[in-house]
């Protein structure tokens, strides 16, 4: 349980091509396709990271990120925002929602890991408590 990293992505080819980056370096990657089955799967594996796209159908980003900071179970896992919102207060929004970090989409396949390993180190919880 350590390594699972969760991913709220609805976009097929981005979550593969992050699921694919992440376990070729050694995480377990859980998925979810709906801000609410983010929330659900959080809540049931106690991932140690969650990879939250901003865009997703029913309840956005913004909306998953506050309700999990709002949860004590949950609260303390690092959220990284991955998203193609690269306006100007873009970044600022999405952090004063709750995320812990923002990494813009396109990723970039050679530093993708490195980047979601950065936040990991960073953060106090390690995955191991129960």
């Amino acid at each position: 349980m350590g390594d699972e990293l969760l991913i709220i992505e609805d976009n097929p080819q981005n979550f593969y091509m992050m699921r694919f980056l992440l376990e070729k370096s050694g995480y377990a990657v859980i998925g979810a396709e709906t801000g609410r089955e983010g929330i659900d799967e959080a809540l049931h594996h106690r991932p140690r990271a969650i990879l939250l796209d901003i865009q997703l159908p029913e309840m956005d980003g913004y909306a998953v990120a506050a309700e999990l900071k709002s949860l004590p179970y949950v609260a303390d896992i690092p959220i990284i925002a991955v998203t193609s919102y690269a306006m100007a207060g873009d970044k600022e929004k999405v952090l004063a929602a709750g995320a812990d970090g923002y990494i813009e989409k396109p990723i970039n396949p050679d530093t993708f890991v490195d980047q979601i390993r950065k936040y990991l180190s960073d953060s106090p919880f390690r995955g191991d408590e129960t």
